[in-house]
């Protein structure tokens, strides 16, 4: 695949993968995006998994026709994209290569050697020439890890953003960006988007014609509508006016609470609700809801004096994560001791800009007379904004 004229793709994709990071389901796979820039010098951007080792040296010898590699440069050195770096050593002992000083570290730590006669170290604002093509290097720390550095191309404009803009599937597959992006950038880089907001900013300064990520597709179509995803996501802003509710049930009276409520919110006019049992879907598309909608709703039981195990485990994903700036309501059921919305409260207590709703569901055992009118005036306080 010609990136342009000089860029070449030379990445791999996996169908073979179950659970990326040993967490994520990836039903349409992965690609491991690898890219040589081709001049008077060559570099080759990044390496693939341990899995595809000789199909991503294939792709380097079949693309370079003859000629050999002068550079490795790496950003990011999670294996994915670092555990090849032996091998292309070994295919090309006279390259060298770039990265930051701490990727040198990581690779004395993964490897046991940290190629000091081969080493060129850059840091921010650092260059390095090809011929007519100048590649120069933006640190990006903790985007998501501490030794990433982005590259930006100023001859064919190309920005190569290590993890960032990078989403879930292999490049075979035709499929929304936006979906599996958003659940890519809250599950994996979600946390540190002060980190990002910064990257952002130093890319701002940059005349940007197309986006290399390490995962996804090649973007050069309308790149301020992926940057401004980007903004939103990093600044923990809503994407969208919506409700989620998230919830447990043990014997199906929360669940039935949830449905009533959904109903009474899609009969006021919300325009959207989304409903997330959390025992049963996926926990990455959940939490993905939670950060994609404005309002959020928690309903769950009193178990052994705290909540249900799988909210608890929900709530973690959020804060960790700096959940911030949304609505948030609660549902709570206990038959003897209700103590879920103290639980949870107690949990987003370190959240920023957290509302509360003033209405709150409290079901002893089974919805009454009384809990229905609480359900009635929570979906009322919800979606007054949405009411003609």
């Amino acid at each position: 695949m010609n990136i342009t004229n000089d860029i070449k793709y030379i990445g791999v994709n996996d169908h073979k993968i179950d659970l990326f990071e040993g967490q994520y389901t990836v039903p349409n796979g992965m690609s491991y995006n690898s890219y040589a820039v081709i001049d008077e010098k060559i570099a080759i951007m990044d390496t693939v998994d341990a899995a595809f080792t000789d199909e991503w040296l294939d792709n380097i010898k079949n693309t370079l026709a003859g000629r050999t590699p002068d550079y490795l440069v790496v950003q990011h050195m999670e294996p994915d994209h670092s555990a090849n770096i032996v091998n292309f050593v070994n295919a090309y002992p006279e390259a060298k290569i770039v990265a930051s000083a701490k990727a040198f570290v990581m690779m004395k730590n993964f490897f046991g050697i940290d190629f000091s006669e081969k080493q060129i170290v850059v840091g921010e604002g650092d260059t390095l020439s090809l011929g007519k093509h100048n590649l120069t290097f933006v640190t990006a720390p903790m985007v998501h890890w501490p030794e990433v550095i982005v590259t930006y191309d100023s001859t064919d404009k190309v920005l190569f953003s290590a993890d960032g803009f990078g989403k879930f599937g292999a490049l075979d597959i035709d499929e929304d960006w936006a979906c599996e992006a958003r659940r890519y950038y809250i599950g994996i880089v979600g946390k540190y988007g002060a980190q990002v907001q910064a990257l952002l900013k130093k890319a701002a300064n940059l005349d940007i014609q197309a986006i290399c990520p390490l995962h996804g597709p090649v973007l050069k179509d309308n790149l301020e509508y992926y940057i401004n995803l980007y903004d939103t996501w990093s600044s923990y802003n809503p994407e969208e006016d919506g409700i989620v509710i998230a919830y447990t049930s043990v014997y199906g009276n929360t669940k039935k609470a949830v449905m009533q409520l959904a109903d009474m919110l899609k009969s006021a006019g919300c325009p959207k609700v989304a409903v997330n049992d959390l025992a049963r879907c996926d926990m990455a598309e959940a939490v993905e809801d939670a950060f994609r909608y404005s309002k959020l709703v928690l309903a769950t039981t009193t178990y052994n004096a705290d909540v249900f195990p799988f909210m608890r485990e929900f709530i973690n994903h959020l804060t960790e994560r700096n959940y911030q700036n949304r609505t948030v309501a609660f549902i709570e059921n206990g038959s003897w001791a209700p103590m879920a919305v103290k639980v949870m409260k107690g949990m987003l207590e370190k959240s920023k800009n957290l509302s509360y709703a003033e209405a709150e569901v409290k079901i002893m055992s089974a919805l009454n007379e009384e809990s229905s009118a609480q359900l009635s005036s929570l979906a009322d306080e919800l979606c007054k904004e949405y009411k003609k």
